[in-house]
């Protein structure tokens, strides 16, 4: 009998202790590896804002996040065309009492093929995937998370200047001088009118690369102008404005197309309806924004992982 009671402290410790490890680790997609790595970034607060920049980062303001993992580089076209293909989705994970989500893959809607080539011929293997919608963005996580049993989603607006600053207050997270920006960027004045292969230049205090440039990246917020200015000054704790209409949503990060000041860790930046502008179709489709070709995204993964209410909310429709 002491054995057992002994076996079942054992087996609770060693499943408690597996619940709560917290380091950076490779997401294998059907046991194969994609380069889908992703970095613990440990909660903390942060002035999130720009007292001096533009009127919608003022005021800044302090910001309380939790902790999670974020990819450590944005999403390539090599791990988002097994989304839009669907041709692994038979070798999803299991479904197990072990696994954050438990969702059968062939319940997650799948994106139309595009009328044209939306690399534009600037590279696909290696290179950031992008033009898609929000929506395709956030169908991609919620594949993700049915093909691997973990939980991802697209990060807040917070959370995505919280990595980017990784423990900095200045304008970019190395400091206010754009003559090293070359070092940490793919923007206008280097990219040679393209973007360029994920992780080349170096990373952020946090391991993360291409958190300035390169392209811009999909957060989940609703952009409101004066959102800033209708929050108290007390601390705010993991905030997120909820989307409840399709335009415009925060970009962040500035692309290849951009310049310097356009990088800054708290330029916010709205979406638009012209960026589906080319597209052939009619209506325009749901899932590509064929004139922003700028446009990419990075994956998060909270430590906590949130209550069903709270997955459906993160999860756009």
């Amino acid at each position: 009998m002491k054995k057992f009671y002994l076996f079942i402290i054992l087996f609770c410790f060693f499943t408690y202790s597996q619940d709560n490890i917290f380091q950076d680790y490779n997401q294998l997609i059907s046991e194969n590896d994609y380069n889908l790595k992703m970095v613990a970034i440990d909660g903390g607060i942060f002035k999130m804002g720009n007292d001096e920049g533009e009127d919608d980062e003022m005021p800044s303001r302090n910001v309380k996040i939790s902790s999670f993992w974020i990819g450590k580089y944005e999403i390539t076209w090599d791990i988002f065309n097994l989304f839009l293909s669907r041709k692994i989705d038979s070798f999803q994970v299991k479904k197990n009492y072990e696994n954050e989500i438990n969702l059968d893959v062939d319940a997650v809607s799948g994106a139309t093929a595009p009328y044209v080539d939306m690399s534009f011929g600037m590279g696909v293997e290696g290179y950031p995937a992008i033009s898609m919608t929000q929506l395709t963005a956030s169908k991609f996580c919620e594949w993700l998370s049915a093909m691997t049993g973990n939980y991802y989603r697209l990060p807040t607006e917070a959370e995505w200047e919280y990595a980017a600053r990784s423990g900095s207050e200045s304008l970019y997270h190395y400091g206010n001088s754009i003559d090293s920006l070359s070092k940490y960027a793919w923007y206008k004045n280097n990219s040679n009118g393209k973007y360029q292969k994920v992780g080349q230049k170096l990373p952020n205090d946090f391991g993360l690369h291409d958190m300035h440039g390169n392209v811009s990246e999909w957060t989940l917020d609703q952009y409101d102008e004066d959102g800033y200015k209708n929050v108290s000054d007390s601390l705010i704790i993991n905030p997120f404005n909820e989307p409840v209409r399709e335009y415009p949503r925060v970009v962040r990060g500035g692309s290849w197309m951009d310049n310097a000041e356009d990088l800054k860790s708290s330029k916010r930046i709205p979406s638009e309806k012209r960026w589906k502008r080319r597209d052939p179709q009619f209506p325009k489709s749901r899932w590509w924004h064929t004139n922003a070709q700028f446009l990419g995204f990075r994956i998060v993964r909270p430590f906590n992982k949130p209550n069903n209410v709270e997955i459906e909310s993160y999860w756009i429709k």
